[in-house]
């Protein structure tokens, strides 16, 4: 049986907090940890759950990846939007959808996307997120 679950990250790349949100619950202004809690809703959907703790977890790996590459993460609001499919195989993330008010220099569109792609690595969770087909919204300067 298939069934999908989403959640979404919303903050400032460069201090790595913000807004973790999922259909049941919400965890605000917190430095993503394998032990946070959701704050509101019922957080108790294991699989809304799982796709929160990707969602935490690729930010902050993005951030980092950003800043061993000099180019500073930035203050602006970006989202990322986790999507999760959980077949008898088990959980796997299909999409990371990021979406940034950051102004990508024209060039660096291309970096900024390996980077991304490297992220998905580097987090420790990443077994689950190897498969997942990144996107990217952001203002070409």
């Amino acid at each position: 049986m298939e069934r999908s679950a989403s959640a979404v990250w919303h903050g400032s790349l460069k201090e790595g907090k913000g807004t973790i949100s999922t259909q049941s619950g919400t965890l605000k202004d917190t430095q993503y940890s394998f032990g946070s809690r959701f704050e509101s809703g019922t957080g108790t959907n294991p699989e809304e759950l799982i796709a929160a703790a990707h969602a935490g977890c690729f930010t902050m790996a993005l951030s980092m990846q950003l800043t061993s590459a000099n180019m500073v993460p930035d203050e602006l609001a970006t989202t990322a939007v986790v999507t999760m499919e959980h077949t008898d195989d088990g959980p796997t993330v299909t999409k990371i959808h990021l979406t940034t008010k950051a102004k990508i220099p024209n060039g660096e569109k291309d970096k900024f996307e390996e980077l991304a792609n490297k992220a998905k690595e580097g987090c420790p969770i990443s077994r689950l997120l190897k498969a997942a087909e990144i996107t990217l919204d952001a203002q070409l300067v």
